[in-house]
């Protein structure tokens, strides 16, 4: 059963968030490396990860062996087996997560997953920034952000996001998507469309804050304080 008291939904959530999380980058940080260096098993598993874009989890037989879910499987210190709606829901994550990397980082000689820090904001909101002039905001690009924000189920949403992501590819602008997968994962509870669009919104401000500085390195703005989000918060 869906639950419906979303006062408890997300903090419930937020462990196997974590989970989904360090599971991508699990999977992504050896897949591009390899695919950077012109492995040939990873330039197959991107090839099969796109494949399966644009379908749940389970639905693509290919990626059963390619996707390794054990480990949602395995009870952890503190709690026990996940429910089966908890595994579905991060399945559903992941599997979004891993195939919108892969169509990212399709033909490109740089890593399109880029863990977000402090100083380098990883995360939506900043990705989707940095498509924009420094002195201003792209309208139809915010748009296309908001339009994702609003999306009603996660099939529709993973479409909205790979339409970003067309536009991040071309740009070679890189994409925390470890913790997209998290994010995507509390999208599917009660209250959890809400949660995602503010930390995709202070995400977003957040890069405003730090922009390359002229050495390479990255510094605020002159206009606004700065208190950089934590990986919790950013997007």
């Amino acid at each position: 059963m869906t639950p419906t008291a979303s006062t408890s939904a997300l903090p419930a959530a937020a462990p196997v968030q974590q989970r989904v999380a360090d599971l991508a980058a699990t999977h992504i940080v050896p897949w591009q490396e390899g695919y950077l260096r012109d492995r040939s098993n990873a330039v197959a598993a991107l090839a099969r990860l796109r494949r399966g874009a644009g379908r749940e989890a389970g639905e693509t037989p290919d990626l059963w062996n390619l996707i390794d879910t054990d480990p949602l499987h395995t009870p952890v210190a503190g709690r026990g087996p996940l429910s089966e709606l908890e595994l579905v829901r991060a399945e559903n994550a992941l599997h979004a997560a891993l195939t919108l990397w892969a169509f990212h980082q399709q033909s490109r000689g740089a890593s399109m997953h880029r863990r977000h820090t402090r100083e380098r904001p990883g995360g939506l909101g900043a990705a989707v920034r940095r498509l924009m002039p420094a002195d201003g905001v792209d309208e139809p690009v915010r748009k296309r952000l908001v339009r994702a924000g609003t999306a009603p189920d996660l099939a529709t949403l993973t479409q909205r996001l790979r339409d970003i992501v067309a536009m991040l590819r071309r740009e070679d602008i890189p994409l925390d998507y470890a913790l997209l997968a998290g994010q995507l994962y509390v999208w599917q509870w009660p209250d959890g469309p809400a949660a995602v669009r503010r930390r995709w919104g202070r995400s977003f401000h957040e890069q405003r804050r730090t922009r390359p500085a002229p050495d390479g390195t990255t510094a605020p703005s002159s206009d606004e304080n700065t208190t950089p989000d934590t990986d919790k918060d950013a997007s």
